[in-house]
């Protein structure tokens, strides 16, 4: 059934409204609710359902500007529920606003289901970005405050206004009350419609080749190298990572040993049609086929600011596991293998990337075989999702050590089921086992600061301080001593309980080892606080910090850097530039 998209009541406070339009009766609506406040774009309302599109007339006719929209739905309508819409800004043709870097021609701003429920904001960017579509940029968000949006600055020359909705969802009879805007005064200041002029498109904006892959189109490798590279950075270190075994794997293996040098567009290509679907899955396979001879330690920093922190993580650690399944691999042990890999990376996106570069024949028949394997594994996120929720009510700490606990229970074949790991897990939902926050990060990157904001930290342990205490922060001679007392240290904080805090480099897995060989004895919850942050950053952080390393120093920790994977401790907090915590795995 197609749905007449409901005019948007103007703001008591917006200067746009016209004689004929409508306005806000109160604003009890909002009244003590989260709102969330998004750019109003200029562009043509359009609605997207899996069968058919229309603009805000129900029997809108073609027009020329209509034609990219139509073509991003042909590939993104499958996605779409049956009985479901999608309402967004067609913002092809220029109107009285002329935008010169736009994410996509289509963003969408709101989805409702076959009953006429509108999701909540999380929900429905979750939901859109995984159709490959953008939402316009949130200029405000909190409990709503009249004040504060009144006060809210909006460059008219380059902005319509915006659009004020409640964070949580409502249904389509609420939307008078839940959804509101602001329009600049004398919003249309061209003399003649859109529509009965010449077509000038808008202009899009480098992340505009990321949206394409994400909405199913086509691999510009070019475009997508400068999205994503912003200065100039990736390929410029050219050194190969020894990366250490990744989850489930054998021994160490170069990342990019065979696959070539520079980006793959067939490589890219194949990965994109053999993972199918849209989305983040889709772009993060494209995206590590082509950047597969970066050095996984500094990928995810610099991959951040264009993709955000939990995709960069995402396509480094493709880059840094998919040439593990070229090897041999025992059958016996595959399936509890491939189920530690499943928490570091999607299965089927790992086999695409490894498959689409495999350097021969032989590597390419273990890939397929390991596929196989995969296939009859099931969905592993299902599993994940029913061990979370039989597990849900107990405390925070105690949920992410049973989780962990009954996920390698899982990988060995002893659970299979939520009430089999409850049982087997018993013995920790007390939540009584100390706590170890492992911080790991190169200097400069933030470990330290996010350490001294921890509430409930019982201890604290840091090499440098230990250094300190021994005369000279900076002398680095007797590595080995400091090490052994900080783990003595370490071990005798842990037996006491509570939560210490082990703050120094970890680089690799071998220092990472000794220190959860301390942990283990003590039989303590793991938690890695991963520090990711573009390198470029961290140099100009150490120029300026209260004790700076020498550059040498810095660029031989960069060299050396690698960083744990998903799994590889009980739970693991991915840090970036902002210092705090960006995503949880």
């Amino acid at each position: 059934m197609r749905t007449h998209y409901p005019r948007t009541p103007h703001l008591p406070w917006s200067p746009g409204a016209s004689g004929d339009d409508v306005r806000v009766g109160d604003l009890s609506g909002f009244a003590g609710r989260e709102v969330v406040v998004t750019e109003k774009l200029d562009g043509e309302n359009t609605t997207l359902y899996a069968d058919g599109l229309h603009a805000r007339s129900l029997d809108s006719a073609h027009h020329p500007s209509r034609a990219w929209v139509k073509a991003l739905h042909g590939r993104i309508a499958h996605a779409i529920p049956e009985g479901w819409r999608v309402c967004g800004e067609n913002m092809y043709a220029r109107h009285s606003i002329p935008y010169d870097g736009l994410d996509s021609y289509f963003y969408g701003f709101s989805v409702w289901d076959e009953l006429g429920w509108c999701p909540g904001w999380d929900h429905t960017v979750a939901f859109l970005r995984e159709l490959g579509v953008p939402v316009p940029r949130v200029l405000w968000r909190g409990v709503f405050d009249e004040r504060a949006l009144r006060r809210l600055a909006v460059d008219t020359r380059t902005t319509e206004g915006y659009v004020v909705r409640t964070a949580d969802g409502f249904m389509a009879e609420e939307f008078g009350r839940r959804v509101a805007k602001w329009v600049r005064p004398g919003h249309v200041r061209t003399g003649t419609h859109w529509m009965h002029t010449a077509v000038t498109p808008n202009r899009l904006g480098p992340a505009a080749a990321l949206w394409e892959v994400r909405s199913g189109g086509a691999v510009d490798v070019g475009a997508l190298l400068g999205a994503v590279d912003g200065r100039g950075a990736l390929g410029a270190v050219g050194l190969p990572e020894r990366d250490a075994a990744g989850p489930g794997a054998g021994a160490d293996v170069d990342a990019g040993a065979g696959a070539g040098a520079g980006a793959d567009a067939e490589a890219a290509a194949g990965v994109a049609a053999r993972v199918g679907g849209l989305g983040d899955r889709r772009l993060s396979g494209v995206l590590a086929a082509l950047l597969h001879d970066e050095r996984r330690g500094l990928l995810a920093g610099r991959l951040a600011p264009a993709l955000g922190l939990p995709l960069a993580r995402r396509v480094a650690d493709l880059v840094g596991l998919h040439a593990r399944l070229w090897r041999p691999y025992p059958d016996e042990e595959r399936r509890g293998g491939l189920v530690r890999l499943s928490h570091a990376a999607d299965l089927d996106v790992l086999h695409a990337v490894a498959a689409a570069l495999a350097p021969g024949p032989a590597e390419r028949d273990q890939v397929e075989w390991s596929a196989l394997h995969a296939g009859e594994l099931g969905d592993t996120g299902a599993v994940d999702g029913a061990f979370r929720a039989a597990l849900r009510g107990l405390a925070e700490d105690a949920a992410a050590r049973c989780l962990a606990e009954a996920r390698e229970l899982y990988a060995l074949g002893r659970v299979g089921s939520p009430e089999e790991a409850v049982a087997a897990t018993w013995r920790l939902r007390d939540g009584t086992f100390p706590h170890l926050v492992h911080l790991v990060g190169p200097s400069g990157s933030g470990k330290s600061t996010f350490a001294r904001g921890l509430t409930g930290a019982d201890a604290h342990v840091s090499l440098d301080a230990l250094r300190e205490e021994r005369g000279d922060r900076a002398d680095q001679r007797d590595g080995g001593a400091i090490v052994r007392a900080g783990l003595e240290r370490l071990d005798a904080a842990l037996a006491r309980g509570g939560t210490v805090v082990w703050d120094a480099t970890s680089l690799n897995p071998h220092q990472r080892s000794l220190v959860h060989a301390v942990a283990r004895r003590r039989d303590a919850l793991v938690t890695h606080v991963v520090a990711l942050v573009d390198d470029a950053e961290l140099v100009r952080r150490n120029a300026v910090r209260e004790h700076p390393v020498p550059a040498g120093v810095l660029e031989a920790q960069l060299r050396r850097f690698v960083p744990p994977y998903p799994g590889q401790a009980h739970r693991t907090w991915y840090v970036g530039a902002g210092g705090t915590v960006e995503e949880e795995a």
